[in-house]
């Protein structure tokens, strides 16, 4: 971040010792005008009063010189703001809902787009999904309410997500749901339509997969793929190689749904992964009176009241023990002296 090509493959070939040492001169400076943070400091000063001149007198920002930094420096900390939400705050997302991960904060450089999240530790739907392979029932209606809970509400305001998979829905410490990456997600006004081929090939409705038009009912089949996956244990169609195939795959399959499957189960499967948009169901109530979410509750406080039993037992048995010393010996002495390598009861 902020290094050339040569500069990053330099740092790079740097073995761990020299990456520890290296770290404990720039951090043990007695100086802080002549150590490299010292220097840092000096230089975003300089990039901030730039910055603010440039604005003032209307000159574009492009004019700035892009100066080197130190190598180790730039490989670790991000580049200076060439804006932030505080001077376009219209480009900071404001939603704000119980399923929905949080964004901290964001910021450009003249390089990279830089966004903070909140971190869950129980990882994502999909690593769960490939660990158990199929949800219970019991687990599935809580997973799909909450689901169902963020969509009707991001629909509400206009917003149709175009990646909705098992990928992009995180874990809290709790086990619910939290919907992430926003990057493929448009607003669209009453009776608006999009043309966009995006999202994620298995999971996309058919409508997107030929070019549109298509609105926020294409969110609801990619709800239905993921629900048939969580509960079957496989997609409904196999993967492609581009949208043209996936398009022929998913005109071509029967998804038909196993005997094993409960009834309120199969109707919802059926009326989520209907290739008539408008035939499929989208409506807050027609979940509230689905004979599958019968005695379900869809609010975000009701839903996370009680743990998900699933997710805490799954993530208990594959959280990693920190029993091996080997595992850490390419680490810093002072930072391995401060954890407890010591095996578990």
């Amino acid at each position: 971040m902020g290094a050339n090509s040569s500069d990053t493959k330099d740092c790079t070939s740097m073995t761990p010792s020299v990456w520890a040492s290296s770290w404990k001169r720039i951090l043990n400076e007695d100086s802080l005008a002549t150590s490299q943070w010292g220097q840092l400091w000096v230089y975003g000063r300089k990039i901030k009063d730039r910055l603010k001149a440039s604005q003032q007198s209307g000159l574009p920002e492009e004019t700035l010189s892009d100066r080197r930094m130190s190598r180790c420096m730039s490989l670790f900390l991000p580049e200076f703001p060439v804006w932030s939400p505080a001077l376009q705050p219209e480009l900071k997302r404001q939603l704000k809902h119980p399923f929905i991960q949080c964004l901290g904060n964001s910021w450009q450089g003249q390089r990279h787009l830089f966004i903070m999240c909140n971190y869950y530790r129980y990882g994502d739907l999909h690593s769960l999904w490939m660990s158990a392979k199929q949800i219970d029932e019991g687990t599935l209606q809580i997973f799909a309410a909450e689901l169902v809970s963020v969509l009707v509400y991001l629909h509400n305001l206009g917003i149709i997500h175009r990646d909705v998979k098992m990928e992009n829905i995180l874990l809290d410490e709790r086990g619910h749901l939290k919907l992430s990456d926003f990057g493929l997600s448009q607003q669209l006004a009453f009776g608006e339509r999009a043309y966009t081929i995006c999202g994620t090939l298995q999971y996309m409705a058919p409508e997107v997969l030929c070019g549109g038009p298509y609105s926020h009912s294409a969110d609801w089949w990619s709800f239905g793929v993921l629900l048939y996956a969580l509960a079957v244990g496989e997609f409904p169609a196999p993967p492609a190689r581009d949208h043209i195939r996936m398009l022929e795959l998913v005109n071509q399959a029967s998804y038909s749904i196993p005997d094993s499957l409960s009834q309120g189960l199969s109707f919802l499967l059926k009326e989520l992964l209907c290739k008539a948009p408008r035939q499929r169901l989208h409506h807050l109530h027609h979940f509230q009176n689905h004979i599958f979410f019968r005695g379900m509750s869809f609010d975000p406080a009701m839903l996370q009241k009680n743990p998900v039993d699933l997710v805490l037992s799954m993530r208990k048995t594959d959280d990693t023990e920190l029993s091996d010393p080997r595992a850490f010996e390419d680490f810093d002495y002072d930072f391995t002296e401060t954890l407890d390598l010591r095996p578990s009861d």
